[in-house]
């Protein structure tokens, strides 16, 4: 149906969905655990900010999978090379994400002011961790990852988690955790009622501009950064062969590309736009527009970073041939082929699954609905 180069860029785009699918979709709920302890001043607001996300939280989890699963069928050097570079940083997330199913059934389970305000604490941290963590790998990209193949395909690595802090990861990391926290805000704002929605509007006006502020800065950043630009001939029919172009390292080059289509300028700006007027809608008291204004947002930044690196996927710090790019670091074109088949059937019906789900559940909560439902509710 499709030759394969049309299929290497099909999954580049596929894989950008399912990224953006996860930010959309759990980002909320890791912002609503990073605002648990401001927008709830008491036991019973904090329970209504924490079954606000209760339903539907552990479904949303399901776009992570996925797209950890695309990366690894679609992209297996990616895969490799880029999972051990992150290696002690992929365990503190998932030792970070495990704390918040523990904190949403232990919490309850006593009594004691000082035991609830732990684990709601512990909340807070299983939202914090791994924004900034997606947030830090993003920014390394821009940077470059320490790995090399040699002449064998085998990875070798260079340095471990300290060298992966630099300053502008971090300051990618500080723009996830405000971009998913503005996400979560817009999400409260949709989803609660009374003092928890008066205090989650305030906070989406506040991290919307700072989402825009630290995005326009970032790409202030990113035009400073060197960057890498494939020279000369392009073989784009070839799999598993990350050795066999040449790449240069520019500075500026990971802005080259608006230069090219300028149409791209489009998407941050939608980011920006979309940041702000999420922040603005949620002031003004409306429900669900702040919600799609906060995605939209998020979408854009998360595309702006897919355009900005493309056609790179995982760039090197150590040997810049060794960088894995869309081209080069695919599976073969049966295996690409046979998994687009297979995400047509399958993603429509995890699309659908989760829209039923959300209008079952659909309705705001209040303490009203937490003191009546006491039983049933986290």
């Amino acid at each position: 149906m499709f030759d394969y180069t049309t299929l290497k860029l099909l999954w580049w785009g596929l894989v950008c969905v399912l990224l953006i699918g996860f930010a959309v979709m759990d980002g909320f709920d890791l912002g609503v655990a990073m605002l648990l302890p401001f927008v709830g001043r008491n036991d019973e607001e904090r329970r209504v900010a924490i079954n606000a996300v209760g339903p539907t939280w552990e479904g949303n989890q399901v776009w992570l999978v996925l797209g950890a699963g695309a990366v690894f069928a679609a992209w297996p050097l990616v895969y490799a090379a880029g999972f051990s570079v992150f290696y002690l940083a992929l365990i503190l997330t998932l030792f970070a994400l495990f704390l918040r199913p523990a904190g949403f059934d232990y919490r309850g389970k006593l009594p004691s002011t000082a035991w609830r305000s732990f684990w709601d604490w512990a909340i807070f941290i299983s939202g914090l961790v791994p924004s900034i963590v997606f947030g830090v790998a993003i920014g390394n990209l821009f940077v470059g990852l320490p790995f090399r193949f040699d002449e064998t395909l085998r990875v070798h690595y260079s340095a471990g988690l300290l060298a992966q802090l630099n300053g502008f990861s971090l300051a990618c990391g500080v723009l996830a955790a405000c971009m998913l926290c503005l996400h979560g805000a817009c999400f409260l704002c949709l989803k609660t009622e009374g003092r928890v929605r008066d205090r989650a509007r305030r906070y989406a006006l506040a991290f919307g501009l700072l989402t825009a502020v630290l995005f326009l800065l970032g790409g202030v950043w990113v035009a400073r950064l060197p960057g890498l630009q494939l020279v000369g001939e392009l073989n784009t029919g070839v799999a598993l062969s990350p050795l066999g172009k040449t790449v240069i390292r520019a500075p500026g080059a990971w802005l080259a590309n608006y230069a090219v289509w300028s149409w791209m300028t489009a998407v941050p700006a939608l980011a920006v736009v979309g940041a702000l007027s999420a922040g603005a809608a949620a002031a003004f008291g409306l429900r669900l527009l702040p919600w799609l204004l906060s995605a939209i947002a998020q979408a854009g930044i998360i595309m702006t970073a897919a355009l900005s690196l493309f056609p790179f996927v995982l760039p090197s710090l150590d040997d810049p041939v060794s960088s894995l790019t869309l081209w080069d670091a695919c599976s073969s074109r049966q295996t690409l082929a046979a998994m687009l088949v297979i995400t047509a059937i399958l993603l429509p019906i995890v699309l659908a699954y989760t829209g039923w789900v959300y209008r079952v559940m659909r309705g705001p909560v209040s303490v009203e609905s937490i003191r009546r439902d006491t039983h049933t509710s986290y």
